[in-house]
């Protein structure tokens, strides 16, 4: 036979399953790769939506106590915090007790309300930190109108022994009206409302 008898044929490509050598992927391989696909996927998109309803909680439980902290009416039990005492110059002795608090605010003033029980030195401490001292102390006087005994929900009746003074300092410091019951020297109740205008 020559070969022109014996055409040439061209080498054929392999089967597809045979390609660059790999065999088709079993089921198995196929599920596992599915699988870590998917955990990314969660992972990129589950975890940072966790993180923003998280955060999102956070925020409104944040702002709802600072709703109702401004709707509140009246004194609260507990301590303002230390801006609040050095915004309104109100220096509570550290040893007082029953100590009640409560702010308000327009835009025509601040006030912050203050109550608290102390020893006869703790007032003199935090009259001479207010910048008066208790000879400044009227008997018989109280300095704390109407208006705010009604805001704070105090009473200043008879048969209690009471003393006040008005501190005032120039704006934009503000200013404090104080009224104590001084029926037990010993231990006496400090009654604090202190203004400051914009």
């Amino acid at each position: 036979m020559t070969a022109a008898e014996h055409p040439v044929v061209p080498r054929q490509s392999p089967p597809p399953d045979e390609e660059d050598g790999q065999r088709p992927e079993d089921r198995r391989h196929l599920f596992r790769r599915r699988l870590i696909t998917a955990t990314i996927i969660v992972l990129l998109i589950g975890v940072p939506a966790g993180y923003l309803l998280i955060s999102a909680g956070q925020s409104r439980r944040s702002g709802q106590d600072k709703a109702a902290e401004a709707a509140a009416q009246g004194l609260r039990p507990g301590w303002p915090s230390r801006m609040q005492r050095r915004i309104f110059e109100v220096p509570i002795p550290g040893y007082a007790t029953e100590v009640q608090y409560y702010e308000t605010n327009n835009w025509k003033a601040s006030r912050m309300y203050v109550q608290f029980r102390t020893t006869s030195n703790g007032l003199d401490n935090f009259l001479t930190n207010t910048g008066t001292g208790r000879a400044a102390l009227e008997p018989g006087k109280v300095t704390i109108g109407k208006r705010d005994t009604d805001i704070a929900g105090w009473y200043f009746g008879a048969g209690v022994s009471w003393a006040g003074t008005t501190h005032t300092n120039e704006d934009p410091r503000p200013d404090q009206s104080i009224t104590v019951d001084m029926t037990d020297p010993m231990s006496p109740v400090v009654y604090v409302v202190s203004a400051a205008t914009p």
